[in-house]
């Protein structure tokens, strides 16, 4: 498949990242040769330095027979028009554009995305994807990532194992006979720094991170099991009121919960934004840094604090400082992914990274097949594949302990009709069927071929 990514920033070179260690024919575009020369010593990438939005960049780009466009640079009308013009003047079939403007993204407006108006296949909002991100997260306190899969119906957790954790030194087989009733699966386990796909005979440790696959009724038991309570939230402190604190705050008053919601913001202007569109939430405006204003916003008795300002710095003190006030959840929004190794001796229980959110989101309209939800675990380190079964796949038809699956790959549940299935090596997958694959990257190619990769299923 031939790509040309326009915008080479954190989130450009990931796409950039993934497609290209996947064997396609990548190009990537930037304004700034110095990003455009890195992404070529650093990746098997072509690269073009040059605005993006010039026809004659992307001729240079080789437009005239690529199969997607995907236009991530900092600016929205560069990304739209870019898409105009490979729509207007080299036809490419598939055009992807990063949007942040809440305006552009207001559904009464959806129709300027269609083709004969700004011919745009695929709208990704950073904003909206990290606010859900957030509200998964405030959702499964216990666990450092979450994510929804088969229709809501299963959960992907990241846990943290303690000492406390009651199954260390127990092999994950016994797991299985222990728990014969419960849905989880360890899919994925971080030692020391490296991820990688269990075996049946390996064991837990404390300090390892690890990914479980649960059904979603499952998930206060699963947390249970790895020694993890789950609290019910009734107060959460919101820190920053722009596009991201905005709608976390509107999605928590319009849930089924009525909890006391409060945010704080450092710019009047957005302050009286946030203001004017919550009914029930009390703004405040300041630095979330105060402790005074913390004081006001009632942090000691908080259950949560969900810290996402625009500055990785302000989430991280802000958050320690809930933390030394007693708030038992921090959640702290961080850009720079050389951060996130500070979650752990900073006491942070989760972190939000908006470049892995709107990764996983361009991935999940790259894949070929019938690719339902990608979700990209850690720093690009491994992918979750939600997809369904094609009868020409390799897999249908057979039981999993007779498919060559790749090393590094793991099932983690299928959806046969409208019932979670639990894999064990003698389940048969057939046509039709959903299956959610916890894959390492180096092994996402050829499970790719085995959902049957083929342009003709876009």
């Amino acid at each position: 498949m031939k790509v040309i990514i326009c915008g080479a920033g954190q989130v450009g070179w990931q796409i950039a990242r993934h497609l290209a260690g996947e064997r396609n024919d990548v190009t990537v575009v930037d304004k700034n040769p110095e990003l455009v020369r890195r992404a070529t010593d650093l990746l098997d990438v072509r690269g073009v330095a040059g605005f993006a939005s010039y026809p004659d960049v992307l001729e240079r780009a080789g437009a005239e027979d690529a199969d997607m466009l995907i236009a991530a640079t900092h600016s929205d009308e560069v990304n739209m028009v870019t898409c105009q013009v490979a729509h207007s003047i080299f036809a490419v079939p598939r055009k992807i554009a990063r949007l942040r403007a809440q305006s552009y993204l207001t559904a009464i407006y959806s129709d300027l995305y269609r083709r004969e108006h700004m011919p745009i296949d695929v709208v990704i909002s950073p904003e909206r994807e990290v606010a859900e991100a957030a509200l998964q997260r405030l959702a499964a306190p216990a666990a450092f990532d979450t994510e929804s899969f088969l229709d809501g119906k299963v959960q992907l957790l990241g846990i943290r194992l303690e000492e406390d954790c009651p199954v260390l030194d127990t092999p994950l087989r016994q797991l299985t006979d222990l728990f014969s009733t419960l849905s989880a699966i360890v899919v994925g386990v971080r030692r020391r720094g490296a991820l990688f796909t269990p075996e049946p005979n390996d064991q837990l440790y404390a300090g390892d991170e690890i990914y479980v696959c649960t059904r979603t009724e499952d998930v206060a038991r699963t947390l249970e099991v790895f020694g993890k309570t789950s609290h019910e939230q009734h107060r959460v402190v919101i820190i920053g009121g722009g596009n991201v604190g905005l709608t976390v705050a509107e999605s928590l008053e319009q849930g089924p919960r009525r909890l006391r919601i409060k945010v704080i913001e450092k710019e009047r202007a957005c302050a009286e934004k946030a203001a004017e569109a919550l009914e029930r939430t009390i703004v405040l405006h300041g630095d979330g840094l105060s402790i005074e204003l913390l004081h006001e916003a009632g942090i000691a008795s908080a259950d949560a604090i969900l810290a996402v300002t625009d500055d990785d710095k302000t989430n991280l003190l802000a958050s320690v400082r809930a933390k030394a006030e007693g708030v038992p959840f921090a959640i702290a929004l961080v850009n720079d992914p050389s951060l996130v190794s500070l979650m752990e001796p900073l006491d942070i229980d989760a972190y939000i990274n908006p470049r892995a959110t709107t990764v996983s989101s361009i991935l999940r309209h790259i894949r070929h097949g019938r690719v339902r939800n990608v979700y990209s675990v850690g720093d690009a380190e491994a992918e979750v594949i939600e997809a369904q079964v094609l009868s020409t796949s390799p897999i249908a038809g057979h039981t999993i302990r007779d498919i060559d699956f790749p090393e590094g790959v793991r099932v983690g549940a299928i959806l046969k009709g409208d019932e979670i299935v639990r894999p064990r090596g003698g389940t048969r997958i057939d046509e039709g069927d959903v299956v959610m694959l916890f894959t390492l990257a180096g092994a996402v190619a050829e499970v790719e071929r085995l959902l049957q990769v083929s342009v003709d299923f876009f």
